[in-house]
C-alpha cells in the first residue's frame, strides 16, 4: 500500500511540474507574440531603438536585473535560515523555481507551495510563514514609498473624482465592514483565529535581526527596480525631471501592488496603472507599454524561464 501511495505521489508531482512548466512557457510566449497592446513587430522596433542608445546605460539596466535577483535570493536565504540553513545556490534555485510556479497562480500563491516542497513536511508550514515575511517586507517598503509618491502626486497634479466614484467607494467600505462582522460570528473565523495565534507565536520566536535584514534587502531591491524603470524611460528620451518621474514610479508600484492578479498579468496591471499615472505628464503610451513589458521580461519572464530547470527539482522530501 505504501509503494502504491508513493507512486501516486510521484505521478501527481510530475503532473504538477509539467502543468507549471507548460503553463509558464505558453503564457510568456502568448504575451510576447499575441499582445493586444503592443504587437510583436512594434516591440521589435522598440528594441532596435533601445539598442541604438547609450550602451553603458543599457548595460546598467541589464545589470539591475542580476542585482535584483541576487538581492531577492539573499533575502530568501536570510529568512529561511530561521528554519534551516541553506546555501546561496539553494536559495537561488528555490527563488527562481517558485517564481515559475507563481506565474499561473493568483497573487503568487504558487510561490508559497513551491518553496515549501524543498523542505521536509514538518517544516513546510513555517516555510510558508517565512516566505510571507519576505513578501510582506517588500510590500511594506512599496507602501512606504507609495505614500510619499501619492503625497507628491496630490500636491502637483489635479485629480477629478466624481461623486459617483465616492459613493461607490463608501458602499464598498460598508459592505466590507458588514462581511467582516458576519465572519467573526462563524466557526471558520474561530479556527482561523487559532492559526493566527500560532503564527504570532512563531513570529515572536524569530530574531529581530532577521526582520531588519529582510526590510533592508527589500529596500535595496526597491531602489534597484524603480531606478531600472527610470533609466529605461531615459533611454526612450523621456525628459521629465528625476523627482517627478521617481515619485510617479512610487505611485505606480504602490497602486499595482494592491490590485489582486495573476503574476503572468503583472505587466498588464502595471501597464494599465502606468498609463494612467504617466498620463498626467503626457508621456507617449507606446513608450510606457514598452518599458513596462521590458521590466516584466527582465524581472519576471526571463528569470521564470531559468526557473523551469529548477522546477523539475521539486520533490517530496522524506522525513528521517
Amino acid at each position: 500500500m505504501y509503494n502504491i501511495s508513493k507512486k501516486h505521489k510521484g505521478f501527481i508531482l510530475l503532473l504538477v511540474k509539467l502543468v507549471i512548466v507548460v503553463g509558464a512557457l505558453y503564457f510568456i510566449y502568448h504575451k510576447l507574440v499575441y499582445n493586444q497592446r503592443l504587437s510583436f513587430s512594434e516591440f521589435q522596433q522598440q528594441l532596435s531603438l533601445l539598442f541604438s542608445k547609450n550602451i553603458w546605460t543599457l548595460l546598467l539596466v541589464l545589470l539591475f536585473t542580476d542585482i535584483n535577483w541576487l538581492l531577492e535570493t539573499y533575502k530568501w536565504k536570510t529568512v529561511a535560515s530561521v528554519e534551516k540553513k541553506i546555501t546561496f545556490f539553494e536559495a537561488f534555485e528555490q527563488s527562481l523555481a517558485s517564481l515559475t510556479a507563481s506565474l499561473i497562480t493568483p497573487n503568487k500563491i504558487g510561490e508559497y507551495g513551491a518553496k515549501a516542497l524543498f523542505f521536509k513536511k514538518k517544516s513546510r508550514k513555517k516555510i510558508v510563514v517565512l516566505n510571507f515575511i519576505g513578501n510582506i517586507s517588500q510590500l511594506a517598503v512599496t507602501t512606504f514609498f507609495g505614500f510619499i509618491g501619492i503625497i507628491y502626486f496630490i500636491f502637483h497634479f489635479t485629480i477629478n473624482i466624481s461623486h459617483f466614484s465616492i459613493k461607490k467607494l463608501l458602499l464598498f467600505i460598508a459592505i466590507a465592514v458588514v462581511l467582516f462582522v458576519l465572519l467573526t460570528k462563524l466557526r471558520v473565523f474561530q479556527t482561523l483565529k487559532i492559526y493566527v495565534t500560532k503564527i504570532i507565536t512563531f513570529l515572536k520566536y524569530i530574531p529581530t535581526e532577521i526582520y531588519f535584514k529582510s526590510i533592508g534587502l527589500a529596500l535595496l531591491r526597491y531602489i534597484v527596480f524603480t531606478h531600472q524603470f527610470y533609466f529605461l524611460l531615459k533611454l526612450f528620451n523621456v525628459e521629465n525631471d528625476y523627482i517627478t518621474l521617481i515619485n510617479l514610479l512610487f505611485c505606480m508600484y504602490f497602486l499595482a501592488s494592491v490590485i489582486p492578479s495573476l503574476t503572468i498579468f503583472d505587466w498588464v496591471i502595471k501597464g494599465s496603472v502606468a498609463l494612467w499615472v504617466f498620463s498626467f505628464i503626457e508621456l507617449n503610451e507606446l513608450t510606457i507599454i514598452t518599458v513596462t513589458l521590458l521590466m516584466w521580461l527582465l524581472n519576471f519572464a526571463i528569470p521564470a524561464l531559468l526557473g523551469v530547470v529548477f522546477v523539475f527539482n521539486f520533490r517530496f522530501v522524506e522525513e528521517k
